[in-house]
């Protein structure tokens, strides 16, 4: 992945705190009611999201990674109102739009808009492009200046596509194409956030970077906000000014982007980070220092108890498993949910006996990365003399 034009010292600038917070959400929950029976009664609930907060500021980027199933797609989808949130509250611009039904949502339409992840799957196959489009402007009663197909043309032009494709269908197109045209139907009203859902992840690799640049150059260009969905560390770092870690419904870590990947804090971000591949030729040959994580996500059905990683972490503890840890700001712009945070001192040091689960996990996570963290090595030293 080619790095982007955004410049650094532009993004230190969208991300310190002297812009206004364009979009604020406070205990967000979403959950999937399971029915069952002849009556439906409700008998569970999936947790898809279950209790974040974060803010995103005008002007700036705000990544969210995790694996899949951890509750980033349905979480886009939620502060853009396409679902109705369980519970928490969203607000933007200052005015709550936790509860507007369909009609108080309808003018929002124009300032929030969404970028979907399957470039197929999200276009009419029976409509052209002028179509697909020109929809945001029929619906919302905008007359454009110059006519609509006017406009329509200059958006396809401004995302790289020729004008003289408005008759055309969208199988008539490739991945990234339909991509561009998903992005210009959701800049057509020129919203104020876009919220992409993995805008690359189907896309090839040859032309990730150009739609990646494509977007920066918009939101240079236009004054857009965006919360970027992504599972590619890669592309997250090169194009977020902030990023929030998700693990199963849960935001584990928020910070800048330089902060969390020169120092990440919590154990499940630093697994991650260690999964990014160096493209670097001197390495062939040396031994990784990949974190394996054990087992698989836990269910969003019933979640761990306390904190929901300890079923997986080498450094958990008895608090771990009782104690679920508050999102805490540690240092000047990172937040963490973690009772013993890496490249910290521990926020439980009384509790230094680690579960058997997390000694299973530590034979997976190679002493050079163990090494790097002093209080799970005393941790384990500690562990050895109470056998």
């Amino acid at each position: 992945m080619s790095e982007t034009k955004k410049t650094d010292e532009a993004k230190t600038d969208a991300a310190s705190g002297e812009r206004e917070v364009l979009l604020k959400v406070e205990g967000l929950q979403k959950h999937f009611p399971i029915r069952k029976g002849v009556l439906q009664r409700q008998v569970g609930a999936v947790k898809a999201v279950d209790g974040i907060d974060f803010e995103v500021r005008k002007g700036e980027t705000l990544g969210v990674v995790g694996e899949s199933g951890c509750g980033k797609s349905t979480m886009g989808r939620v502060i853009t109102r396409l679902q109705d949130p369980t519970g928490g509250s969203i607000h933007f611009e200052g005015k709550d739009i936790t509860r507007l039904n369909t009609a108080g949502m309808r003018p929002l339409r124009r300032d929030i808009q969404m970028i979907f992840q399957d470039p197929y799957g999200s276009l009419n196959p029976r409509h052209t492009i002028g179509g697909i489009v020109s929809a945001p402007f029929r619906l919302q009663g905008v007359e454009p200046e110059g006519g609509v197909k006017k406009e329509v043309q200059r958006l396809l032009e401004l995302v790289g596509l020729s004008p003289e494709h408005y008759n055309r269908y969208p199988h008539e197109f490739s991945g990234g194409q339909r991509q561009r045209i998903g992005i210009a139907r959701a800049l057509a009203l020129k919203p104020k956030l876009v919220v992409a859902d993995e805008p690359v992840s189907a896309l090839d690799v040859s032309i990730q970077a150009q739609v990646v640049n494509l977007m920066d150059d918009l939101q240079e260009e236009l004054g857009l906000t965006y919360v970027i969905i992504a599972h590619d560390l890669s592309v997250v770092r090169h194009v977020s000014d902030r990023i929030a870690v998700m693990y199963l419904g849960k935001i584990v870590e928020l910070a800048d982007r330089s902060s969390l990947y020169e120092a990440p804090m919590h154990p499940y971000t630093k697994a991650l980070m260690s999964a990014v591949p160096v493209p670097d030729p001197k390495r062939r040959g040396a031994k990784s220092e990949r974190i394996l994580l054990r087992g698989d996500v836990p269910s969003p059905i019933s979640p761990p108890s306390g904190c929901r990683f300890h079923t997986r972490c080498w450094k958990a503890t008895e608090i771990c498993k009782t104690t679920e840890p508050p999102l805490l700001e540690l240092r000047p712009g990172q937040r963490v949910a973690c009772h013993h945070p890496e490249n910290f001192a521990d926020q439980a040091p009384q509790d230094t006996v680690l579960l058997t689960a997390a000694k299973e996990a530590a034979e997976l996570v190679s002493d050079k990365v163990l090494a790097k963290s002093p209080e799970t090595e005393a941790s384990s030293e500690d562990a050895a003399n109470d056998k």
